[in-house]
């Protein structure tokens, strides 16, 4: 049997370990768009921009597992009923098929090529040639990524303005009171933030000259580096025609078990993927770090002939103006929110935890991811209170 994962970044690569590990001695193939080793993503926005990392490759021995690195290759499209991949570097043939493509960054109408993204090592490191102290750095979108790029700025001794479109910082991401609460970070760092405030368009800059990013009101920001955070979508256009199934979001509609929807011997797996979670009772697409990892193992033993469910705690982290913000879980609009202290706050919903986001709190983040897990009944009165353990408010 032979198998092909294509995308070579957490979830891809974490899939092939995992097929290993799991007993799987066939062939193995690991397709990557990039010429670069496999590398981990969430370093790029802190040490590989800070300086405290050359790179954030995986510490694999790809040989020795007998994994076939595919580097440089990029898949252009899909015959399932033949069980084709075509890449520009010509057709591979599969019996089971993996796909880890993850997301692609979206770029703001008409953005000039000297506006920097930040989803690839390349991005990263032309990012970080620009960072230089005294520089003035334009950030567009307050979201995490946007306030991650912020931070690093600042600690290189940049001049900042965030740009944000919606009224608040985290906007979608968070509800707008919890947002609200890290505008002042932004203020404390030295950060100047501007909420409501919507791109008409990017100036690009050139050798001595600034570029500018103008806004919808008329103000103009002049900028020598202009960073566009505005959020990624699946990167899954390539399989236009191919009987994959997508979601109205444009990723893969893979059932409970990660199997992709439309097509046979086919998975999909991290940010290009979402699935049906029984615990929230709706379809999830989670761009993060961990559905990388937990969904990779999944994969691995169902494409063994094994019927494991995925229905994760989604599980989130952030590293933003000398704070850690995590989150577990998913909320909704009915779910009862319970502030615990300053820096926690609960959803339930009857009675049940279902998410968890904290500051600063890693010990009520790891309780509670425990017990959305668990499904146990919550003492709300218990929950709200900061000095008992969240595992000690157990109904």
């Amino acid at each position: 049997m032979a198998v092909v994962i294509v995308g070579a970044g957490m979830a891809g690569v974490q899939t092939a370990v995992a097929l290993r590990q799991q007993g799987y001695t066939d062939g193995l193939t690991l397709l990557g768009a990039e010429p670069h080793p496999p590398y981990d993503r969430p370093p790029l926005s802190k040490d590989v921009l800070l300086g405290k990392a050359a790179d954030s490759r995986f510490e694999i021995d790809y040989a020795e597992l007998g994994i076939e690195l595919a580097l440089g290759r990029r898949a252009l499209s899909l015959d399932a009923d033949g069980h084709q991949l075509r890449t520009d570097a010509g057709d591979l043939s599969y019996d089971q098929l993996v796909l880890a493509t993850g997301a692609a960054p979206i770029a703001l109408p008409g953005q000039p090529d000297s506006a920097f993204l930040l989803r690839t090592q390349d991005d990263a490191v032309a990012l970080k040639a620009a960072l230089t102290p005294g520089a003035r750095v334009a950030v567009v979108g307050a979201g995490w990524i946007g306030a991650e790029a912020a931070t690093v700025a600042r600690q290189l001794g940049c001049e900042v303005t965030v740009v944000e479109a919606a009224p608040s910082p985290l906007a979608g991401a968070l509800p707008t009171e919890l947002g609200e609460r890290t505008r002042a970070w932004y203020e404390q760092a030295g950060v100047r933030l501007l909420t409501g405030a919507a791109v008409s368009g990017i100036l690009p800059g050139g050798p001595g000259s600034p570029g500018a990013v103008h806004l919808t009101d008329g103000q103009e920001i002049e900028a020598d580096a202009v960073v566009v955070g505005i959020g990624a979508r699946p990167d899954t256009g390539w399989l236009d025609g191919s009987g994959v199934a997508l979601d109205d979001r444009g990723a893969v509609a893979a059932d409970e078990r990660l199997r992709a929807g439309g097509v046979a011997d086919v998975f999909a797996v991290g940010d290009c993927a979402s699935f049906p979670s029984r615990r929230y009772g709706r379809r999830l697409t989670v761009h993060h770090w961990d559905n990388a990892m937990q969904g990779a193992r999944v994969v691995a033993a169902n494409l063994l002939g094994g019927e494991s469910l995925y229905n994760p705690v989604p599980y989130f982290w952030s590293e933003q103006f000398g704070r850690m913000v995590q989150v577990a879980g998913v909320w909704g609009g009915d779910d009862e929110q319970i502030a615990r202290g300053d820096d926690t706050v609960l959803w339930v919903r009857d009675g049940r935890l279902v998410a968890v986001f904290t500051v600063d709190r890693p010990r009520d983040l790891a309780q509670g991811r425990k017990l959305v897990e668990s499904g146990a009944v919550l003492d709300l009165a218990k929950a709200a209170d900061a000095a008992v353990p969240l595992r000690s408010a157990v109904a």
